[in-house]
């Protein structure tokens, strides 16, 4: 294996485990119902099935990355709800997760790197 390989190989389970593990905390720790309230107050429709939506979605997400199935579409749109998930929530806690602050967006914004670069590395197929 190619040290490029290599690298798209860790690259691509380490996000795969990160954003699973999100997904199963959520259901483990009883917050869908809690994060479906959330995206109602955000004016957001159907927020308990969006909730579940997007938890099944960061459940199943990793499975396909992990097969390397769909790895650039998974990757793109996991940093646009990562994205969402920084305009919504850590923006106005500032940059820092923890030490300097709390809640902030540096931990979201390294997965959006990890997730575009990881969308980048995937070969183009011809037509």
């Amino acid at each position: 294996m190619k040290s490029e390989q290599l690298a798209e190989h860790l690259l691509r389970c380490c996000l795969a485990l990160l954003i699973f593990i999100h997904g199963a905390h959520r259901i483990y720790d009883h917050g869908v119902a809690d994060f479906g309230s959330f995206l109602e107050a955000q004016s957001f429709p159907f927020g308990p099935a969006l909730a579940w939506a997007i938890t099944v979605y960061e459940l199943v997400g990793p499975l396909l990355l992990l097969a390397r199935r769909w790895v650039a579409p998974i990757a793109v749109t996991s940093a646009i709800q990562y994205g969402t998930g920084i305009w919504l929530v850590h923006w106005q806690h500032g940059w820092f997760v923890v030490g300097g602050g709390f809640n902030g967006m540096e931990y979201s914004l390294l997965l959006i790197a990890g997730l575009l670069t990881l969308a980048l590395l995937q070969p183009r197929r011809a037509g």
